[in-house]
């Protein structure tokens, strides 16, 4: 059982730092101008519907994710 707490802690401390950058994200996002004006991001708005589809902005976040991620596995 004391070999799998340090892979317990580890893990913790992974899950840690993606909700901290998260939150850093969601706390910045607004700030970032470009990000859900990129072109592919659908936005469709008539009478009585409004419809809004971020495609490019996802990937291009999806990218920066999985980029950290790899980095993070190099790292260990």
């Amino acid at each position: 059982m004391t070999q799998e707490l340090p892979g317990l802690g580890r893990a913790l401390i992974v899950l840690g730092i993606v909700l901290v950058i998260t939150g850093a994200l969601l706390t910045a996002g607004p700030r970032v101008p470009w990000l859900g004006r990129l072109p592919g991001d659908f936005r469709i708005q008539r009478d009585g519907l409004s419809f809004y589809l971020p495609l490019t902005s996802c990937v291009v976040v999806s990218a920066f994710i999985s980029l950290i991620m790899w980095v993070l596995r190099r790292v260990r």
